[in-house]
């Protein structure tokens, strides 16, 4: 498992196991999507039952909105990785990671369409053209302009939305959008290919173009690439290891900022929607940032270090795990395979997703003893560097 990475260092295990386990952190929360018409309607409208209702609760305040930033910082990581490994081997990198992006962004908008119209690759691939103008950055400057992009917009749009709240309450609350819930239904449910089809890029476009436009992935996920890549160029997971003591007490700072913050819409009013805001847009990062340095503390202890070490094989095939969840959740719940729509309890979903997940660490274990790319991490490598490159 310790391949080479960049500059002959061995590859950091802890990296590849915040992958994988923000993969599953994700798929958790995709679930909702693959069976139901989660971006339109309110979970606490939608689901009935007080397990049902338990079961979101934990998710949304634990995984919901803290693993996609996990995720996309270990994107940045790795991006700031690829950089410093063409700079000492005295390459531009600026050539490659336009063919890197470029790859993602049309690989997204594939998976959008065809497959299923909550893809996150294409916001990848657009921001990551982002980032290219950052990397040469040091890490400092590049976690400072990372953080004040994050949480600038974060909080200056919490205090506008709960002013709002405060002067119109109705208008604050979240509501189930009952015509887009019904159109969903009946084309995932019962539509044919084409009629899903038109579905998911209605979907998308809605998603990406409508609610928020550019501006909330840019705030959202960008200012998440740019804090990865600082945290490499700083060496953090070296630092992080090296003071176990003052790890551990960050991690708790975090931990415990994270989840009162992710409690508030708990606390205040859970179909608030400024309330909703802030547990997202601050509470999911600080929770975020809080997982991976107890990750990162973990994996410098023997045993815990051999527990996770299975997650980090799905990690390095994060893209190829990533799209066969969505190919397998849309043949189970989608009218061209199983046809489960809107048939099932959060419950049910959980265990579909930790099965598939489980399976998905089998085979991804098993693949690297062979290989040393995934399929379609290999695919990506070779339209990035041609077959020359190993």
């Amino acid at each position: 498992m310790q391949s080479l990475s960049t500059g002959g260092k061995p590859r950091i295990l802890a990296i590849d196991v915040l992958r994988g386990l923000s993969l599953f952190g994700i798929f958790l929360v995709n679930m909702f999507s693959f069976h139901s018409p989660y971006l339109y309607y309110n979970p606490y409208e939608w689901w009935k039952t007080s397990q049902d209702l338990t079961i979101y609760s934990w998710i949304d305040v634990f995984v919901q909105a803290s693993f996609y930033p996990l995720f996309a910082m270990m994107f940045g990581f790795g991006v700031a990785m690829q950089y410093a490994k063409a700079r000492e081997h005295g390459r531009s990198f600026t050539w490659t990671g336009i063919r890197r992006f470029t790859f993602l962004l049309l690989l997204g908008l594939v998976h959008a369409f065809f497959i299923w119209p909550g893809d996150i690759l294409f916001n990848y691939a657009v921001y990551g053209f982002f980032l290219l103008l950052f990397l040469r950055f040091s890490g400092r400057m590049l976690l400072i302009v990372g953080l004040v992009l994050l949480f600038m917009p974060a909080v200056l749009l919490s205090m506008l939305l709960m002013l709002a709240a405060y002067t119109d309450p109705y208008n604050a609350l979240y509501w189930t959008d009952i015509a887009s819930v019904s159109q969903s239904i009946a084309a995932y449910g019962s539509g044919s290919y084409m009629e899903i089809t038109t579905q998911r890029i209605h979907d998308w476009m809605n998603a990406n173009l409508v609610d928020g436009g550019f501006l909330f992935p840019f705030i959202s996920i960008f200012p998440h690439l740019i804090i990865g890549a600082g945290a490499y160029k700083l060496n953090v997971v070296d630092k992080w290891t090296t003071h176990p003591k003052k790890t551990m007490f960050t991690f708790l700072v975090f931990f415990i900022a994270g989840l009162l913050l992710k409690g508030v819409p708990y606390v205040l009013d859970r179909n608030n929607i400024a309330y909703m805001y802030v547990q997202d847009s601050i509470g999911g990062p600080i929770l975020a940032i809080s997982y991976a340095v107890l990750i990162v503390l973990v994996c410098t202890f023997q045993w815990p270090k051999k527990m996770l070490q299975p997650f980090a094989a799905a990690g390095k095939m994060s893209l190829t795990n990533y799209l066969m969840q969505s190919v397998i959740g849309t043949l189970l719940f989608y009218q061209y395979g199983l046809g489960y729509y809107g048939q099932i309890t959060i419950l049910t979903s959980i265990w579909i997703c930790v099965s598939i997940f489980a399976v998905q660490v089998i085979v991804s274990n098993l693949w690297l003893e062979r290989f040393k790319r995934g399929p379609m991490e290999s695919l990506w490598h070779t339209i990035t560097y041609g077959t020359g490159r190993k």
